[in-house]
């Protein structure tokens, strides 16, 4: 009997390593799918951080070409105010209407692709955040001293981007 209790604790002993070893198997198993998730959980979080940033790249990538072309287009717009500026001075209707009609489809252009002008008339308060001081000149009266006189050449945005600073004449 004693073979027998000795062969039954051996079988005991081998189930017992076998359950450990299967636990520890289960155990490992377990593990390897938490690192497997975890793994897959910051890929999938890295993934959707790429596609944000080149979605705003993109984004950019199209407002820094506007600005570029819209930066090009605002010196001929400039040329278009001088040059009707004169036209008035000839007295040339139908010449004048014309100017005008080319100058108002090329404002209203670049008004709905974003471009937009900056308020600013004489007697403002100078900001140096806003405006680009040409000169100072002696104030004409106390109550536009630090005030802008003159606006030389007007400022534009591109959405909420000043593109050009408006160049003023400040009052000393």
């Amino acid at each position: 009997m004693s073979k027998k209790k000795g062969n039954t604790e051996e079988k005991d002993k081998e189930r017992k390593e076998q359950k450990t070893q299967e636990i520890n198997a289960e155990e490992q198993l377990q593990e390897e799918v938490a690192k497997e998730k975890d793994k897959f959980l910051r890929l999938f979080a890295e993934f959707e951080n790429y596609k944000k940033r080149t979605s705003k790249e993109r984004v950019e990538l199209f407002k820094t070409a506007n600005e570029d072309l819209m930066t090009a287009l605002l010196p001929i717009l400039d040329d278009f105010e001088r040059g009707l500026a004169e036209i008035k001075k000839v007295k040339d209707k139908e010449l004048l209407k014309g100017m005008e009609l080319i100058n108002n489809k090329l404002f209203n252009l670049l008004l709905q692709k974003g471009l937009s002008p900056i308020q600013i008339k004489k007697g403002d308060v100078f900001d140096v955040e806003l405006h680009e001081a040409i000169t100072q000149l002696p104030a004409p009266s106390e109550d536009l001293k630090g005030k802008i006189i003159d606006v030389i050449e007007q400022g534009y945005k591109l959405g909420d981007k000043i593109i050009r600073y408006p160049k003023v004449i400040v009052g000393q």
